[in-house]
C-alpha cells in the first residue's frame, strides 16, 4: 500500500528523492565488491553517486524555489499489532536544503580525498565507508518516520567509528573512535526512549513524524508526556551534536583523516542532532516552556565554554573542532527561541556547512604540506601555500561573521531573533561568542600563515584535486549567505525553511553594527596578541585560567577518573570476582551436588521403589503358589477340602 500527500504537483525529483539517499549505498556496494579492480581503486563510484545526488537535490530544491509544497510517500513494510511499520520519504523545504548541503559537501570531500588519501593502504575501504556515512545522513534527512530515521542515525554512528579509527594501528586513533562511539551511544539511549514515548502517544499505531506532530499539536497528548519525550529526544542531540556535557568526544575525533573531519563537522553526524530538534519541533514547541529553556541553557553553556577551549589548542583541527561545538550550540540556542529561531538556526547550519568544510579541508591542505597538525610547527605558510591561505582566510572571516561573507548573515539573523523575542541574556552570549570566535580564528590564521616557519619538512601547495575544492567552497562561503539577506529583497531561505508560517527576515542596522564591531574587536585583539608570536604562546599568561582551559575544565579527567577507570578497574574486577567465585562457584558446586542427588535417587530407586515392586512380585508369586494347591483341578482333593471345611465349620459352630 502506498500513501501520498502533496500540496502541489511534485516534480520527478521530489517523487524520487529517496533515490538520493539510495545512491551512496549503491556506490558503497560497488566500491566494496569491484573497487579494487576498477581504475582509481573505486573512488569513481562514490564521486559519481554524489554528483548525481547533488543534481537531483538541486532539482528537489527547485520545486520549492517555485513555491512548491511538501510531499510525502510511504510504503507499508509490515505490521506489529496495531503499529504499522513503513518506509517512506517526507520532502519539504528543510529536506531540500539538507540534501543539497549533504551531497554538495560530500562531493567536495570525495574529490578532495583523491589527493589527500592517495597513498593510503585502505584507500578503497575509506571510500566504501565514506559513501555509507553519507547515505546514512541522507536517510535521516528524508525519513518520514522515526524508525527509519533511527536506522540512519545508528548507521552513522557505526560509520563514524570506522572512519575516526581508520588508522587504527595508532592506539590514539582507536581510542578516539571508541570514545566517540560510546559517548554518542550514551545520548542515543534517551533518544530511543523518546521515540517510544512518542509512539506510545499515538496509541502504538504509527511512528510517522507528521502524524505525531499533528497529534501533539492538537492537544491529544498529555503535557507531561510531551515534555518527557522532548527532553529524551534532546538527549540524542546532546550526544550527536556534541553539546555539554557529552561534547568531549568531538575534539578527540580529530584523530581520523581530515576529509572525515570535514564531513562530520560540516554536513553529517553533528548536524543530525540539530536537524532532529528542528524536524520534531512540534514536540518541542508544544511542550512546557521549561523544555525550550533547558535547550537554551545547554546551548548557551556549550557555546561559550567551547569557544574558550579553542583559545588554548595547538592542534589546528582541534581549534576547528571546538569551533564546531560552539557553532552547533549557536544553532541549538536558535532552536530554543521558538519558530523564528528555528529558521535562523537552520540558516546558520546551512551557511556553516560550507565555511566549516572549507576550514577543515584548508587545515588538511596545511597538514598535507607540513606533515603536522600542530600550529607550533607551522607559520609563514601564506606565500608557500597561497591558495590554501586565501581560501582559509575567507573561511575564517566567514566564521568570524565579517560581512558580506556567509557567516555574517546567519549570525546576524540569530541576533535579531534573540532581540525580537526578548532573550536578552542569549543575545549577549551570542554576541560574546562572536567576539571569542573572531579572536581564536585570528590566532589560528596568524600562527599558521604568518611569522617564520617553525616546521621541519619543506611545505608545498596541495594538488589541484584539493585546491580546486577549496576554491569552490570559498566561493560558496562568500555567496550562500545572500539567500537569507533581507537587504536584497525577500530572504528566500525563510520561504523554504519555516515552521507553520514564513518568518520574515528583518535587517536591524544597530544589531548588524554591534555584530560587526564584535567581530572586528576580536580580530584586532587577536592581531595585537599574536602579531609578533614567540615560541611561548601568549595565552599562557592567563595562568590558572590557562590551566583550566588546557585541562578542558577537567571534564575528561572527571569522566576518566570518576566513571571510566572505576568501571574498568574496580567495578569490572568486582564483577569478575563475582563471576569467578559466586556464579562459577555456584555452577561448579552444582556438579557434585547433582552427583550426590543422583546417587541418593539411584539408591532410593533400587532399595525403595525397586524393593516395593520386587516385593509385590514375590508376594504375588508366593500367594500364587499357595493357590495353586487349592485350584489344581483334582476332584478328590476338592472333596477332601470340602469335607475338611465342613468339619472345621461344624466344630466352630458347635462350640459357639
Amino acid at each position: 500500500m502506498v500513501g501520498e500527500i502533496a500540496a502541489l504537483a511534485p516534480s520527478v525529483f521530489v517523487k524520487d528523492a529517496w533515490l538520493i539517499a539510495l545512491l551512496p549505498f549503491v556506490s558503497a556496494a560497488l566500491t566494496l565488491f569491484v573497487g579494487k579492480r576498477t581504475p582509481g581503486k573505486g573512488s569513481v563510484y562514490g564521486i559519481t553517486a554524489m554528483a548525481v545526488g547533488l543534481v537531483m537535490s538541486l532539482g528537489v530544491l527547485w520545486h520549492f524555489v517555485n513555491n512548491g509544497g511538501p510531499y510525502e510517500a510511504n510504503v507499508s513494510w509490515f505490521q506489529i499489532g496495531p503499529l504499522a511499520m513503513q518506509l517512506g520519504e517526507y520532502v519539504d523545504g528543510l529536506t531540500a536544503i539538507m540534501v543539497v548541503v549533504v551531497t554538495a559537501i560530500s562531493l567536495c570531500v570525495h574529490v578532495y580525498s583523491l589527493g589527500y588519501m592517495k597513498d593510503d593502504v585502505r584507500y578503497t575501504w575509506f571510500y566504501v565507508v565514506l559513501s555509507l556515512f553519507t547515505g546514512a545522513m541522507l536517510n535521516v534527512v528524508i525519513a518520514s518516520n522515526l524508525f527509519q530515521l533511527l536506522v540512519g542515525w545508528e548507521v552513522m554512528g557505526v560509520c563514524s567509528y570506522l572512519l575516526i579509527g581508520h588508522w587504527w594501528e595508532d592506539k590514539t586513533n582507536s581510542n578516539a573512535a571508541i570514545k566517540a562511539f560510546l559517548t554518542t551511544r550514551v545520548g542515543d539511549v534517551p533518544f530511543m526512549f523518546g521515540i517510544f514515548a512518542l509512539i506510545f502517544a499515538t496509541g502504538f499505531t504509527t511512528s510517522n513524524i507528521q502524524v505525531i506532530g499533528r497529534t501533539v499539536a492538537e492537544g491529544h497528548v498529555s503535557s507531561a508526556l510531551v515534555a518527557a519525550a522532548a527532553l529524551l529526544l534532546f538527549g540524542g542531540t546532546i550526544g550527536k551534536s556534541a553539546q555539554f556535557p557529552l561534547h568531549v568526544w568531538l575534539p578527540d575525533a580529530m584523530a581520523g583523516p581530515t576529509p572525515v573531519s570535514a564531513l562530520i563537522h560540516a554536513a553529517t553526524m553533528v548536524a543530525a542532532g540539530v536537524y532532529l530538534v528542528g524536524r520534531l519541533f512540534e514536540v518541542f514547541v508544544h511542550a512546557d516552556a521549561f523544555v525550550l529553556q533547558t535547550v537554551g541553557v545547554v546551548g548557551a553553556i556549550t557555546m561559550v565554554g567551547a569557544a574558550f577551549l579553542a583559545f588554548v589548542q595547538d592542534d589546528i583541527k582541534r581549534v576547528l573542532a571546538y569551533s564546531t561545538v560552539s557553532q552547533l550550540a549557536y544553532m541549538v540556542v536558535g532552536m530554543s527561541m521558538g519558530p523564528a529561531g528555528r529558521t535562523a538556526g537552520f540558516f546558520h547550519l546551512f551557511t556553516h556547512a560550507f565555511f566549516k568544510a572549507l576550514l577543515f579541508l584548508g587545515a588538511g591542505s596545511v597538514i598535507h604540506a607540513v606533515h603536522s597538525n600542530n600550529m607550533s610547527e607551522m607559520g609563514g605558510l601564506r606565500k608557500k601555500l597561497p591558495i590554501t591561505f586565501w581560501t582559509f582566510l575567507i573561511g575564517s572571516l566567514a566564521l568570524a561573521g565579517v560581512p558580506p561573507l556567509a557567516g555574517f548573515w546567519s549570525k546576524d539573523e540569530l541576533l535579531v531573533v534573540a532581540d525580537e523575542t526578548g532573550h536578552t541574556v542569549l543575545f549577549a552570549l551570542l554576541l560574546a561568542t562572536a567576539l571569542l570566535t573572531a579572536f581564536y580564528m585570528t590566532r589560528a590564521v596568524l600562527l599558521t600563515f604568518f611569522g617564520g616557519y617553525r616546521g621541519h619538512d619543506q611545505p608545498h601547495e596541495s594538488p589541484k584535486t584539493m585546491t580546486g575544492v577549496l576554491i569552490a567552497l570559498a566561493g560558496a562561503s562568500i555567496g550562500v549567505g545572500l539567500l537569507g539577506a533581507p537587504q536584497l529583497g525577500d530572504a528566500v531561505f525563510g520561504k523554504w525553511v519555516f515552521f507553520e508560517e514564513v518568518e520574515k527576515a528583518v535587517f536591524v542596522p544597530w544589531i548588524a553594527g554591534v555584530s560587526v564591531a564584535a567581530a572586528l574587536i576580536g580580530i584586532a585583539f587577536g592581531w595585537l596578541v599574536y602579531r609578533t608570536h614567540t615560541e611561548r604562546d601568549p595565552i599562557r599568561r592567563l595562568g590558572p585560567a590557562y590551566t583550566l582551559l588546557e585541562q578542558k575544565y577537567y571534564m575528561d579527567t572527571f569522566y576518566m577518573k570518576g566513571i571510566v577507570f572505576p568501571i574498568r578497574d574496580k567495578v569490572s574486577a568486582a564483577v569478575y570476582w563475582i563471576n569467578q567465585n559466586v556464579l562459577d562457584g555456584a555452577v561448579n558446586a552444582m556438579a557434585p551436588l547433582t552427583k550426590l542427588v543422583a546417587r541418593v535417587v539411584n539408591a532410593f530407586d533400587r532399595k525403595a521403589i525397586d524393593g516395593v515392586v520386587n516385593g509385590v512380585a514375590e508376594t504375588a508369586g508366593f500367594t500364587g503358589g499357595l493357590l495353586r494347591y487349592v485350584q489344581s483341578g483334582n476332584v478328590q482333593r476338592y472333596a477332601a477340602f470340602l469335607f475338611a471345611g465342613v468339619v472345621i465349620f461344624a466344630i466352630i459352630f458347635t462350640r459357639v
